[in-house]
């Protein structure tokens, strides 16, 4: 059935082909006119769909791409419905030929499901997803979806689903209302044999913008990570004072720092629990996620940025007690910018949340002064997917951060944790020293010891906020022979 389709659907003749240069074309061209919705929408009957049903829809595996020739990476595709009503337009790519793949309900077993053709008339595919042997040679895994919006999501091998990222993100924290551009159209390159890497070519566009994008997904071998070398082109129609590159998202509903309390068995449920981010100058800072009941936003400014990421630091399974979630195999990622980005900031987003069912963290890179209408800008950066890297920080760094009450108004105690190779050398040398700093704030009751239960080194310090102030900036790091022997941790405290 397959081979029938993609035999009667040639868009191109040998010599076209497809590549990163052509879908910029496409999408500046797109950006000098109104953005207009020429897709059918997809029946009603669709939309209402339950959670339920829409599981009982599934793309029959016999019908995946490139399963017949036995290539390490095969495409799966998604029905339309219930919560996922974007469509897309895909195309394959072979060397200098570009075949159309149109949708085919044939491709999917409804399960329980029953619709008429009419209900099916005209539908495109809402995602794909690639599948690859990323733990053993005999068995295909999923390794990235391409579903919604611009997301899309990674695995290195013995991790599950937990964080995504996105092409781009327009007007992330207000004010006024947030934008999320859609993929249109992805070329889908065939991949060789060896089974290295597949490429993926993408089209989008929203009411203020439009895009490329490229993306070379390399999936990690045993204790590597899962990199993605992208590429993202940008066309405004509009003015976009604020827009996000390499925005990652994620959910933070409660850990060991969150002062609420909610009604829930687990000590911890989070797929990320901080924000890492290398400076220009070097400098590692760590920032725990919170989720303390109010839209927090905070921003590291710099110029040639090194990189950036939301990490899930804590991987032991007691920390969330969850047999079917498995939060501590939850991936962390990080963003390595290609070339100079120029000046802007990190700006982290924290969005309040009752359940763990809300993605409501997104970290991202601000380009200083946005980008005009009629302007373009183009940014490469690599992604990676991991459990750990011991390299990031290069330095020590902090593995719990604990808050409490410190005893008297507008005062909060702070109990952190910190590790790094030598530190049992250096603890019995005597020559770990403290340096914790408040703005708007007093630190008071400072101790500074080796923690012989956790083999780590505990800082714990109460912050008094000055009269009036309504938010703490605090900082902490360890020192030895005065030099930085810890990323620096960073919290900001609203009284």
């Amino acid at each position: 059935m397959l081979g029938v389709l993609l035999a009667g659907a040639a868009l191109a003749a040998a010599g076209a082909g497809m590549d990163f240069e052509q879908v910029k074309a496409k999408a500046r061209e797109l950006a000098t006119k109104p953005m207009r919705e020429d897709r059918l929408d997809i029946a009603q009957k669709l939309k209402e769909i339950s959670y339920d049903q829409m599981r009982d829809i599934r793309f029959d595996s016999r019908q995946a791409v490139w399963r017949r020739e036995r290539l390490p990476f095969q495409l799966q595709f998604f029905h339309p419905g219930g919560p996922q009503q974007s469509q897309i337009d895909v195309n394959l790519v072979d060397g200098d030929a570009v075949t159309e793949l149109p949708f085919n309900r044939d491709f999917f077993d409804y399960g329980a499901n029953k619709f008429n053709w009419f209900d099916l008339r005209a539908m495109k595919f809402s995602g794909f997803r690639i599948h690859y042997p990323l733990n053993r040679t005999d068995v295909l895994d999923e390794l990235a979806v391409f579903q919604g919006a611009t997301y899309f999501r990674c695995l290195a091998p013995n991790l599950i689903y937990g964080l995504s990222a996105r092409a781009l993100a327009i007007n992330c924290g207000g004010p006024g209302t947030e934008e999320f551009p859609r993929f249109r159209t992805f070329w889908l390159h065939r991949p060789d044999k060896e089974g290295k890497k597949i490429s993926i070519l993408a089209l989008f566009e929203g009411p203020s913008v439009s895009g490329a994008a490229a993306f070379v997904v390399l999936p990690g071998a045993t204790n590597a990570p899962t990199l993605v070398d992208a590429r993202v082109a940008l066309f405004a129609r509009a003015d976009m004072p604020r827009y996000g590159i390499a925005p990652l998202t994620s959910m933070f509903w409660f850990g060991k720092n969150t002062a609420r309390k909610f009604n829930d068995f687990r000590p911890e449920v989070h797929d990320s629990d901080g924000l890492l981010v290398q400076t220009s100058l070097g400098q590692w800072l760590w920032r725990p996620l919170e989720n303390d009941g109010r839209l927090r936003m905070v921003t590291f400014g710099d110029a040639n940025l090194k990189g950036f990421g939301l990490l899930q630091r804590e991987r032991s399974f007691a920390a969330y007690e969850d047999l079917e979630a498995q939060y501590q195999r939850r991936p962390s990622s990080w963003v390595r910018p290609v070339g100079d980005w120029g000046k802007g900031a990190v700006k982290l987003v924290e969005i309040e949340t009752e359940n763990e069912y809300m993605d409501n963290i997104v970290a991202f890179w601000e380009p200083e002064g946005g980008l005009k209408a009629g302007g373009s800008a183009e940014f490469a950066y690599q992604l990676a997917w991991f459990g750990d890297d011991p390299n990031l920080p290069a330095l020590g760094r902090c593995v719990a951060t604990r808050t409490g009450w410190a005893g008297q108004p507008r005062a909060k105690k702070f109990v952190l944790d910190f590790t790094w190779p030598t530190l049992a050398r250096d603890a019995e040398a005597g020559k770990v020293v403290p340096d914790v700093i408040a703005t708007r704030g007093k630190i008071s009751g400072l101790s500074s010891e080796f923690n012989p239960h956790h083999k780590t080194w505990r800082l714990a310090f109460d912050v008094i906020a000055e009269d009036k102030t309504d938010a703490v900036n605090v900082h902490a790091a360890l020192k030895v022979a005065d030099k930085p022997q810890t990323e620096t941790w960073t919290y900001l405290w609203r009284p």
